[in-house]
Formats: structure tokens, C-alpha cells, sequence
């Protein structure tokens, strides 16, 4: 008896698939060229490996039995992944790289993001992109710990590191909101640390999986700690505490007033942040890679992925 792996070959399955077209295996032995006895006795080992009967031979025509049409099915999906192994082989021979991971800040638009992913896929790559959220110090250690290949929205670039390379993205202004009802939007302006302190901060957790960094907190001051910067303003917007967030995130809020705009002592904060690749041991980025640093070299991309929050 033939051993099932070396029963559903390729080639058999193919040919299972072509007796099921020609509707009779004395049709499909003249078109495979091949003789008929040597046709059948190739089926009755795949029947024997399977211990299946594939077409039933009780009339004229060869009709796949219930466990023959379950077999052509997958039999067509396996031939159609080969065939799709054997493209993205070779395509991945010309440069592509397997697979691109992208590490991208919460403060990047996912609007601009997903416009880009839909113009990689317009060629049709053979590179599985994979995207993953990142937090403050997290969206650049993800990159140099090897977990990605590209970090868009870094923040601090932090201690070097070799082999990392970095552009400039753009600026954003963080402004201290609340919601109208809460009791710091009827406080007396500029707003001193000693009355912030007294109310609760909603913070986004650093993605980093180590030593993660805590921006615009107070010693002593409670703190409600969120994993993402849509849900840090969800919870602003219920009035649940205050907080820093990106002007153009919460821009529609403010003129829908359903977030407040409040001045507070400490010094207006503009985050520079920055894209960057590469790292230990890397050398030429892949067709992938360019493909994506190529788009971030346009200006309107680049204000894209900070302004486009909203998209309508």
C-alpha cells in the first residue's frame, strides 16, 4: 500500500481533477496520454493509501463518490497554494522580503495608514505585512529589539543604536483637555500643578516591554491607566479625568464641544517625531522596505499620518 503522502502528490491530485472534468477515466487517459489500465491502476493506489473509494464505477461515467468530491476540493486549495509557495518564492528571489512588520506609534493616523497598506497591496507584493500598535518608548523598542522592521511615530530615539536609521516625521502639539463637565474645565487659567494633582489623569500605558516612559504625571496624583490613545479619549470624553492628547486627534471634539481646551502652567509640549529602520546587522533594506520609505519621504504622507485622524 502507498503511503499517503506519497499518494497525494501534486501530480495525482491533478489528475484526480481531470477525471472529474472528462467525466470518465478512458477520457482522461487520452488526455493525460496516457493508457487506460495504467490510469485506474494509479487511482485504486490512491483509493488503497486513502482506504477510500473516489469514483464510483457503476455506470459508464466516472462520478466522484462523496470522499472523491471532499478530495478534489482540498486537492484544488493544495495545487492553488503550491502554485501561490512557488510565486512568492521567486518573487521573494527578486528582493521581496517574507514578511514586513510595522511598528506604528498610537499617535499616527490609521486612516493614512490603511490608505497605504491598500496601495502596497495594489502590486500585488509576495510580503505578508503585518502592523502593531505601539506606545511612547515601545513603537521604537519594537523595532530595535527585532520585533519590527520600520517604526512610524517615534517619539525619543533614546540611547544609539547601531545600525538605526532615523528621519524626521513631523511635529505634534499636545494640549491638556477635559470634558465640559468635569471641574477642571470651570478652573481658573493657567491651571497650576498643585490643582491638577487633585484630579485624576487618564494615561496611555507605555507599549515598551521594558523600563516604559510616563509623560505629563504628577507625583501623587491618581492616575487611570489606558492601552490605547482612542481609548485614553473615550474615557477623557465621559469626564473620567484629564489629560494631554495630540491637538488634531481631539480637534473635532473641541468644535463639537465635547472636549474643553484648558492652559495649564507647565510649558507647552511639541513632540518631534520621527520613522526609523534598520539596527544590528542590517544592510539593504528590502523592495518592501524601500516601497515604504519612499512613500515617507512625500511631505503630504508624512502630515497625512499625522493630521488624517478623521476620516469621513
Amino acid at each position: 500500500m502507498q503511503d499517503i503522502r506519497d499518494a497525494l502528490t501534486p501530480e495525482n491530485l491533478a489528475m484526480l481533477e481531470v477525471i472529474a472534468e472528462e467525466g470518465s477515466f478512458a477520457a482522461a487517459a487520452r488526455k493525460l496520454g496516457l493508457v487506460p489500465s495504467a490510469l485506474t491502476y494509479r487511482v485504486r493506489q490512491i483509493e488503497d493509501a486513502l482506504d477510500v473509494l473516489l469514483f464510483d464505477r457503476s455506470a459508464r461515467q466516472a462520478r466522484p463518490t462523496e470522499a472523491g468530491t471532499e478530495l478534489l476540493r482540498e486537492g484544488r486549495r493544495l495545487l492553488h497554494d503550491i502554485d501561490a509557495v512557488a510565486h512568492r518564492v521567486r518573487r521573494v528571489a527578486t528582493g521581496w522580503e517574507p514578511q514586513l512588520t510595522i511598528s506604528v506609534d498610537g499617535v499616527i493616523s490609521p486612516h493614512t495608514m490603511l490608505e497605504l497598506v491598500e496601495a502596497f497591496y495594489v502590486m500585488s507584493p509576495p510580503t505578508r505585512l503585518k502592523l502593531c500598535d505601539g506606545i511612547m518608548s515601545g513603537t521604537l523598542e519594537a523595532l530595535t529589539s527585532g520585533r519590527a522592521d520600520l517604526a512610524i511615530g517615534v517619539g525619543a530615539l533614546g540611547p544609539a543604536v547601531a545600525g538605526l536609521q532615523q528621519m524626521p516625521l513631523g511635529s505634534q502639539r499636545f494640549i491638556y483637555v477635559v470634558a465640559p463637565h468635569h471641574p477642571l474645565a470651570q478652573a481658573t487659567e493657567p491651571i497650576a500643578d498643585a490643582v491638577l494633582r487633585g484630579h485624576r489623569a487618564i494615561a496611555v500605558a507605555d507599549s515598551a516591554l521594558r523600563g516604559g516612559l510616563t509623560m505629563g504625571l504628577l507625583g501623587g496624583q491618581d492616575v487611570f491607566t489606558v492601552d490605547s490613545m482612542q481609548a485614553k479619549i473615550q474615557a477623557q470624553l465621559r469626564g473620567l479625568g484629564g489629560g494631554f492628547l495630540p491637538e488634531s486627534m481631539v480637534r473635532p471634539y473641541l468644535e463639537a464641544g465635547r472636549l474643553v481646551e484648558r492652559k495649564v502652567a507647565r510649558p507647552e509640549r511639541l513632540v518631534s517625531l520621527h520613522y526609523a529602520w534598520g539596527g544590528p546587522g542590517f544592510t539593504v533594506p528590502g523592495r518592501a522596505l524601500q516601497w515604504w520609505l519612499e512613500q515617507l519621504h512625500s511631505p503630504t504622507t508624512r502630515r497625512a499620518l499625522l493630521e488624517n485622524h478623521h476620516h469621513f
